[in-house]
C-alpha cells in the first residue's frame, strides 16, 4: 500500500502540473513574442503621403509596380491570429503555393479575438521557422491570402471614433491596455487624429518598456505594418491623459486617439 502522506503529495503535484498546463496557454501569446520572428516581413505602403502633417495623393511612379497599400489593420489581424493559431515546422519541406495558400486562409478566417489553440490543434506550416521568414520568402502568397484592405474601413468599431473623444475614455482604454498585456495577449490599436487626417492606421502593441526616469510617461513597443525593419513607440501621458506615437515620415508625432479592436466581436 502506498502511504496517505505519499498519495497527497503525489496528488497536490498532479494539480498543480495540471494548473500549470492550463495557465500556460493563457499566458503564452504576448510574452514570446518577438518583433524580429513573429511578425510580417514586408511593408504596407500609404496610399498618401504626408507633409507636415497633411496628406497628399502619392503618385505611382511611370513603370513602378502596383502598391501593396491599405493593408495595416488587415497585417496585424493576421499577426495575432498566426500568433494564437499556427505553428511553423522547418525541418519539413516546404509546400505548393496552392496547399500554403489554403493552410493560411485557414488561419486568417478564424476570428482574432478567439483563444489560442493548443500546439497539436494549429495550423503547421512546414518549411519555414516563422511568420517572418515564410513572409518574406513566400511573399505574393501570403499577401493574396491574408485579406483585402478596403473592408477594413466598413468595420463596425470604426464608428467609435466619431464620439469617443474624451480624456476619460483614454484613461479606460490605457487601463485595459496594461490588463491585455499583463494577460499575456496581444493589442491591435485603431490610431486616429479623427477629425483630422494626419493619421488613420493600426498597429499591434506587444511589450510595456520597462519604467523610465521621465515620470508619469508609460512607452509601449508596437509592430507597425509600416515599418517592418523595427518597432515604433506608444506613448501614454497621465499628466496628459492621452496617447502619443512616434514621428516618423508617415506621421508628423504626437497625440493619437487609440481604439482597441480585435479584441472582441465588433470591436
Amino acid at each position: 500500500m502506498i502511504p496517505s502522506n505519499l498519495r497527497t503529495g503525489a496528488g497536490f503535484w498532479q494539480l498543480g502540473a495540471f494548473v500549470a498546463l492550463v495557465l500556460l496557454p493563457k499566458s503564452a501569446a504576448a510574452s514570446d513574442f518577438r518583433f524580429d520572428r513573429d511578425t510580417v516581413g514586408f511593408a504596407n505602403a500609404t496610399v498618401f503621403e504626408y507633409r507636415e502633417g497633411h496628406p497628399y495623393l502619392r503618385q505611382r511612379e511611370k513603370g513602378e509596380p502596383k502598391r501593396y497599400t491599405r493593408r495595416c489593420f488587415v497585417m496585424c489581424r493576421t499577426t495575432m491570429q498566426f500568433q494564437k493559431f499556427a505553428r511553423f515546422d522547418p525541418d519539413s519541406p516546404p509546400l505548393d503555393d496552392n496547399a500554403l495558400a489554403a493552410r493560411i486562409r485557414k488561419v486568417t478566417r478564424r476570428a482574432a479575438w478567439e483563444k489560442p489553440l493548443p500546439a497539436y490543434q494549429r495550423v503547421v506550416f512546414p518549411g519555414y521557422a516563422n511568420l517572418r521568414a515564410m513572409s518574406k520568402v513566400r511573399r505574393e502568397v501570403v499577401r493574396a491570402n491574408i485579406g483585402l484592405g478596403w473592408p477594413t474601413y466598413f468595420r463596425f468599431g470604426n464608428f467609435r471614433m466619431l464620439f469617443q473623444h474624451d480624456s476619460k475614455y483614454h484613461e479606460e482604454t490605457h487601463a485595459n491596455l496594461n490588463a491585455t498585456l499583463a494577460r499575456g495577449e496581444l493589442f491591435v490599436g485603431f490610431l486616429t487624429t479623427y477629425p483630422r487626417l494626419s493619421i488613420n492606421h493600426a498597429v499591434l502593441v506587444y511589450k510595456q518598456e520597462p519604467a523610465s526616469q521621465n515620470g508619469g510617461i508609460d512607452r509601449y513597443l508596437a509592430y507597425d505594418p509600416n515599418h517592418p525593419e523595427s518597432p515604433r513607440e506608444l506613448t501614454w501621458s497621465s499628466r496628459d491623459r492621452a496617447f502619443a506615437y512616434q514621428k516618423d515620415w508617415d506621421f508628423i508625432g504626437g497625440f493619437v486617439h487609440v481604439f482597441q479592436i480585435y479584441g472582441k466581436r465588433l470591436q
